[in-house]
């Protein structure tokens, strides 16, 4: 069976960070989160990676990964742009991509396998990693048995500003019955809260259990989030704000009973960086990682 590839959601803006954070580094030694994300990929066993990207930091990427994951895992970029979309859609406003829908669905010709998706800015660390790839390498390419690591909210906030979660509803076998994306969660005189469609902060459980763009999927996946990506342009491609989330085709799909997802326990840290205020406490972290012998101080 092939090993499962790692596919790499970064071709963000960074707009709440004030800058491109995929390649900012958190270490002395000049290491990303991504790289940290790739070490314990390759250590899980995944065989290949694939950086989603946009054109224009094309060359800063394939300057910073290309030699040093050479002779260690294969490497593909693929490219997310405004204009990936059918011609009769193009009659739009938009300043910035379609989301991480349309992201996902740029990979589906460098991917014949099982797959797991990460953002770039997230660490989701080493264990999450090992539990997604034994996941993955049990399950039919064929099928749509999907899955997912969930995180405990607490541990997800940001202290400087709001943070987008999947909220999940899980039944009593451990699989997703339902996915909302909450595009807006943040500490509201000390209580935890979102935003509503109708603007207003709704209270949320601070033990909500809550999707970090951390899913396995099949093949599979890329035949059923097509057709959804066309319905969701007929209605909105002249909006210029509406966006394709993963979690809403993965709701869809559940909803509707096109496929299965399981929500995956693990222990692993998580930590990662919405707000540039976020750095000096992933730095911190990081080097704890490191002065422990959980990674070693040099990567590569």
């Amino acid at each position: 069976m092939s090993k499962p590839t790692l596919v790499i959601l970064a071709a963000g803006v960074g707009s709440r960070y004030g800058g491109l954070k995929q390649l900012d580094t958190f270490s002395e030694q000049g290491d990303t989160i991504l790289d940290f994300s790739i070490y314990d990929a390759i250590q899980a066993g995944f065989g290949k990676v694939v950086f989603i990207i946009r054109k224009s930091i094309e060359d800063d990427f394939k300057s910073f990964f290309d030699k040093k994951l050479k002779g260690k895992i294969e490497v593909e970029y693929v490219f997310q742009e405004l204009d990936k979309i059918p011609e009769r859609f193009k009659d739009n406003q938009r300043e910035k991509p379609w989301g991480t829908g349309q992201a996902l669905l740029m990979t589906k010709d460098v991917i014949k396998e099982n797959f797991a998706v990460i953002n770039a800015d997230d660490f989701y660390g080493r264990e999450g990693y090992q539990v997604m790839a034994d996941a993955l390498n049990k399950i039919d390419k064929n099928s749509s048995e999907f899955n997912m690591l969930g995180y405990v909210l607490k541990n997800t906030i940001s202290d400087f500003g709001f943070v987008s979660r999947g909220e999940c509803k899980v039944d009593e076998n451990g699989f997703l019955i339902g996915l909302t994306e909450r595009t807006q969660i943040e500490k509201v005189d000390g209580e935890l809260k979102y935003k509503n469609e109708q603007g207003e902060m709704m209270p949320i459980s601070e033990d909500t259990i809550v999707a970090m763009n951390f899913f396995g999927f099949t093949p599979k996946y890329f035949e059923l989030s097509s057709s959804l990506f066309e319905e969701f342009l007929e209605k909105n491609y002249k909006e210029p704000k509406a966006e394709f989330f993963i979690p809403s085709i993965v709701n869809h799909l559940i909803v509707n009973k096109l496929g299965t997802m399981e929500v995956l326990k693990s222990n692993a840290r998580w930590f990662g960086v919405t707000y540039k205020e976020d750095k000096e406490y992933v730095t911190s972290e990081i080097q704890k990682l490191k002065d422990n012998g959980t990674y070693p101080e040099k990567l590569w």
